[in-house]
């Protein structure tokens, strides 16, 4: 009579690979995504920051701020950013910027999943501090 050891073993194995290969996915691609949310923050944050920049010396003087150039400062800051697309508004005095990146996923695309998204936001004031 042939040997039965380890034959219940296998649909243990067999279930629980598919599931480890779902986690290490989750984990690496995962990881993935927060990096891109990261960068997204960080380049809207940049594009807020430039336009604020961009419009002291008008501001500092008592000038009118050109919303168009604040506008065109950041979307100059994200174009400037491979990989990420964003928009920029201003409104009331300040400066709305909203960011996207789309990050190709590694393990996950083994179970459909092609890719992630991220986006980030920032908000800064147009007014003088004097």
């Amino acid at each position: 009579m042939p040997s039965q050891r380890g034959m219940s073993l296998s649909p243990f194995v067999a279930l629980i690979v598919p599931v480890l290969m779902v986690v290490i996915g989750l984990v690496v691609d995962g990881g993935a995504q927060v990096a891109a949310s990261r960068r997204a923050e960080r380049v809207a944050a940049a594009a807020a920051r430039a336009a604020c920049d961009d419009t002291a010396r008008a501001r500092l003087s008592g000038a009118t701020v050109n919303p168009s150039q604040a506008i065109a400062v950041a979307q100059r800051t994200i174009s400037g950013s491979e990989g990420v697309t964003g928009d920029v508004q201003v409104s009331s005095g300040r400066v709305v910027v909203h960011t996207k990146v789309v990050t190709k996923t590694i393990l996950l695309s083994l179970v459909g999943i092609g890719e992630l998204s991220a986006t980030g936001s920032a908000e800064a004031a147009l007014v003088a501090d004097r």
